[in-house]
């Protein structure tokens, strides 16, 4: 574990001890004069910290640092290069790159992230629903325009070396998985609803049926296909993407109706849907990742098991401003995008399967679902079934990602 991944995790049990270490880490990392920091533990801060540091000379600057503890990259962040494709990007005054020291500093920004913003909406406050609105649709429109823009072919050699598969591939393959569930789930153990305790090879193992969404595959076969149709090494269509650009990673200028990108961990030249996937799950979907004890006190979920038959009812449904990001990502970004490639002769014929197999890792590997401190056993097992619609094909009723890829392949 390096030291920004013991601060990250220390910042909610002992916070002056994680200040007291990112000091360190900064006057030696990045030699500055700074006097004073102060971390801000977020919900949204999952795998990242962030917060305000003061110089000697009395300048407040802004800090955020994205860990990965089974990261395979040697360095990280392309501000210059998102800023160059015409994203509206914050530049870093100061930066430290290299894997296990990687954290940028910002000058000072008091703008809220649209996740705190998209939070309130959600919890009564309309008072930005609209502007935020406007501000979404504007920002997807000129995305769809920079993927178009930037959009080339690459070798496999060159996407291989995306950063993006940070977020994806590498977590499959790379530690994670194995770190959270076990070489083979024998070794971990999970707490359900109704009180019993099952080994993670179970869940793995179980034919799910979700608020009657049938299911033919197994975790453990979604998974094991998942490697395969995210393996790095394969050549084709490539964007200039920010690669991890959900809500957490953008702030909203009311005054201007803006979203401007910060934390350019994973950005590169990648797959235009691999940059898609974590807005369309983390803005939409995950709401119970971040908050799982409001979630869970709201949060209707029953399990009836029959062997390896798992039969789930739940009435996690979407709210209206997670609707329209939703809404927002595929009128304007997902749809014109899957025409352009089409056109262009470069729709890969498994793209939905492609897509799919990457928005499964989000709630699997985003964090430990098996992680009883952190989860009401309610909410692991709706983050479970959260992978299962995200990873396989609803038969029968659909489920709601299912139906928002049946109208973007209409457009086709």
């Amino acid at each position: 574990m390096t030291m920004l991944d013991h601060i990250q995790r220390l910042q909610f049990d002992d916070k002056p001890a994680a200040e007291a270490l990112l000091l360190s880490f900064l006057r030696e990392a990045l030699a500055l004069d700074v006097r004073s920091v102060m971390l801000r533990p977020l919900a949204v801060s999952l795998n990242s910290f962030n917060g305000f540091l003061t110089l000697s000379d009395g300048r407040e600057l802004f800090f955020k640092t994205h860990t990965e503890p089974d990261g395979v990259l040697s360095e990280y962040y392309q501000a210059e290069q998102l800023a160059q494709a015409g994203y509206p990007v914050l530049q870093p005054v100061f930066q430290s790159t290299q894997a296990g020291q990687q954290l940028l500093v910002y000058e000072g920004v008091r703008e809220p992230s649209g996740f705190d913003v998209a939070w309130a909406i959600e919890n009564g406050d309309a008072t930005h629903a609209q502007s935020l609105a406007r501000a979404q649709q504007a920002t997807d429109v000129r995305l769809a325009e920079i993927y178009a823009d930037t959009l080339a072919v690459q070798t496999s050699e060159q996407a291989a070396s995306a950063p993006v598969h940070q977020l994806f591939s590498h977590r499959l393959t790379a530690g994670r998985l194995t770190r959270f569930y076990g070489e083979t789930g024998a070794e971990i153990e999970i707490a359900l609803p109704d009180g019993e305790r099952v080994m993670m090879a179970d869940v793995l193992r179980a034919c799910w049926t979700v608020n009657g969404q049938q299911y033919a595959q197994t975790l453990a076969e979604m998974i094991e296909r998942a490697k395969r149709v995210l393996a790095p090494a394969q050549g084709g269509p490539a964007i200039i993407g920010h690669g991890d650009a959900h809500n957490g990673n953008v702030f909203f200028r009311g005054a201007d109706q803006l979203l401007l990108y910060f934390d350019p961990a994973f950005a590169g030249r990648h797959h235009p849907l691999m940059d898609l996937v974590k807005p369309l799950f983390h803005n939409v979907f995950a709401m119970w990742m971040y908050f799982p004890r409001e979630k869970h006190a709201a949060l209707s979920l029953s399990l009836r098991r029959d062997g390896s038959a798992w039969h789930v009812e739940h009435d996690y449904t979407l709210p209206p401003i997670r609707e329209m990001f939703l809404e927002s990502k595929l009128q304007h970004v997902l749809m014109p995008t899957l025409v352009s490639l089409r056109q262009r002769g470069l729709l890969r014929p498994d793209w939905r399967e492609y897509l799919k197999a990457a928005l499964m890792c989000c709630p699997l590997l985003t964090m430990n679902l098996a992680d009883q401190q952190r989860f009401p056993p309610a909410i692991s097992l709706l983050g479970l079934v959260m992978a299962v619609e995200m990873g396989a094909e609803s038969q029968g009723v659909r489920s709601r990602v299912d139906s928002a890829l049946d109208r973007a392949s209409q457009s086709l």
